[in-house]
């Protein structure tokens, strides 16, 4: 009975090892890949928000296929820990090539765009439902479950924060073309900047060294496409001279004048953390045991398991709800980079505000289980919900200059958000239970696979509204007029899927007291049947 209710620290540190490693990928694709699209690879913005969402229409049925094939699966390392291990490479190598940029025509950027992203989703698939799968087999302790997922979000987070934070600095010092700068005063806080390209380079930025400088092309640029020009993101020929207006800041020199070449930055960059993520994922596969089996009288029958699922009404309640709560934090990721590159014209410190935000969501998730067992699950996520929706909706009152005031509302909102994912992880565990207790089956790869669509189609829900309304407010051609828009959709607009998720989480009938109804039923089952074969 121990060795079925306890998970030894260092499995449940590897256990963690291995959503640190999904979230390299999900949260630097959530956070980089629409603006990566939009100003380095030369999408607009409709067409890269039609990417994220056509790609999620198949993922529906690849999560319930992939959550079948898991519960299927034999082998000597279980039913889930082997897709850890099959999936650990590939999914490193489909993450690098969403940020590699063939020079293809707008067509094939276009189509490759399309067959590079819907094949890292199916590679993530068959990762990550195993993945979360398996931490409903290492216990069978709702509790002890809990605490694996305090450790698991932690990692995820600290997964997170290491892309979200590192990637811009390693997209800089990748992409430094080292270039001829020639700065001359004209007046106070205004210089003109000659720049003579050291080697061609495809898509090329631009920015002062605190950020908050405008910059202006001097005079008429040849040879640079329009969009890419109002962006200031242009393509360097070696020899060539280009020549800028920058105002807004003093003693602008030489040095405080970076110019990038984003396109190496970003793949040379996501290409180190691929191998990362690669190896933490094997790590997770070596330090992780399976523990809690089917029944012993249960038959493969995937007509029942369908059916039951169907009928499982917390299933069916968590599903939306966590729909709705990943196109909440999906929008928050996705908007972050446009609204400090453009709105508050500081990319950098769109770095220090994630680094805050990923140690706020540390601190969330490891709050969570001694909150869960004062106040429930249930309840918990429900007070998590509002409170996180309204400090997130706040931040529309703050001006470009407020950046305490973002700072403050951003990380106050996340840390509250990070016990979404917490619990719903480990509520999808407590479901399994559920279906067991109640029907006398367990499909808990079937069951997991609510968390992988959920967290998916809710990123290209996200990823289609962030596209569509900033191209109402003709972002492709000015992000200034869009400011507006960018402001919606970093404060209110995602708020409005928390308090929706909230009003649903009334619905859900899992309460502290009836899980521990449940796990004691269960636990009471497993030892007799234990027993009955020892007789045998």
């Amino acid at each position: 009975m121990l060795e079925i209710n306890k998970v030894p620290l260092k499995e449940k540190i590897g256990y963690a090892l291995g959503d640190g490693a999904a979230n390299i990928a999900w949260r630097g694709v959530a956070t980089f890949l629409f603006i990566f699209y939009t100003d380095v690879f030369g999408l607009n913005p409709a067409t890269a928000g039609l990417v994220l969402l056509t790609a999620r229409f198949s993922d529906g049925i690849s999560d319930i296929l992939m959550g079948i094939i898991g519960d299927k699966t034999k082998s000597k390392y279980g039913k889930f820990r082997p897709w850890i291990l099959w999936t650990a490479i590939p999914l490193g190598l489909t993450l690098a090539l969403l940020f590699t940029t063939p020079n293809f025509g707008e067509t094939g950027k276009i189509i490759y765009a399309y067959i590079s992203y819907i094949l890292f989703t199916l590679i993530y698939t068959a990762n990550n439902i195993p993945y979360g799968a398996l931490m409903g087999v290492m216990t069978g302790n709702d509790k002890e479950r809990t605490s694996i997922g305090s450790f698991r979000m932690t990692g995820a987070f600290a997964g997170g924060m290491l892309v979200q934070v590192l990637l811009l600095f390693l997209v800089a010092y990748f992409g430094n073309v080292e270039p001829k700068i020639t700065v001359s005063n004209i007046s106070e806080n205004k210089f003109k900047v000659e720049v003579i390209a050291s080697r061609d380079a495809e898509s090329v930025g631009i920015k002062t060294e605190n950020g908050l400088a405008t910059i202006a092309w001097a005079d008429a640029v040849k040879n640079i496409d329009t969009l890419l020009e109002k962006r200031l993101n242009f393509k360097m020929v070696n020899g060539e001279k280009y020549s800028f207006i920058v105002e807004g800041e003093k003693e602008i020199s030489n040095a405080k004048i970076s110019i990038i070449d984003q396109k190496k930055g970003y793949s040379n960059s996501m290409y180190i953390m691929s191998a990362i993520l690669a190896l933490l994922m094997l790590a997770t596969f070596a330090s992780t045991k399976e523990r809690v089996l089917p029944p012993k009288t249960q038959k493969s029958n995937l007509l029942e398991d369908f059916k039951n699922l169907m009928t499982n009404k917390p299933w069916l309640v968590l599903i939306i709800i966590g729909l709705l709560f990943n196109i909440y934090n999906a929008i928050k990721q996705g908007i972050v980079i446009i609204y400090f590159t453009h709105y508050l014209n500081n990319a950098l410190l769109s770095a220090t505000y994630l680094f805050g935000l990923g140690i706020a969501s540390i601190a969330g998730a490891l709050i969570t289980a001694p909150l869960s067992k004062k106040l429930g699950k249930r309840n918990l996520f429900i007070y998590a919900l509002i409170f996180s929706g309204i400090m997130n909706a706040l931040l529309i009152l703050c001006a470009q200059s407020d950046i305490s005031g973002i700072f403050t509302l951003g990380i106050i909102s996340e840390f509250s958000a990070a016990i979404f994912p917490t619990l719903f992880f480990v509520m999808l565990g407590d479901i399994a239970d559920y279906s067991e207790w109640k029907d006398g089956r367990r499909a808990t790869g079937l069951i997991y696979s609510a968390g992988s669509f959920a967290t998916k189609f809710g990123g290209g829900i996200a990823g289609a509204l962030i596209g569509f309304v900033l191209a109402a407010y003709n972002y492709e051609s000015s992000p200034q007029e869009a400011f507006p828009a960018i402001k919606m959709l970093m404060s209110w607009i995602p708020s409005i899927m928390t308090l929706a998720a909230a009003a649903l989480m009334f619905l859900y009938p899992l309460t502290s007291k009836k899980m521990s109804e449940i796990s004691a039923e269960l636990q009471s089952r497993r030892t007799s049947e234990s027993d009955t074969e020892l007789l045998q």
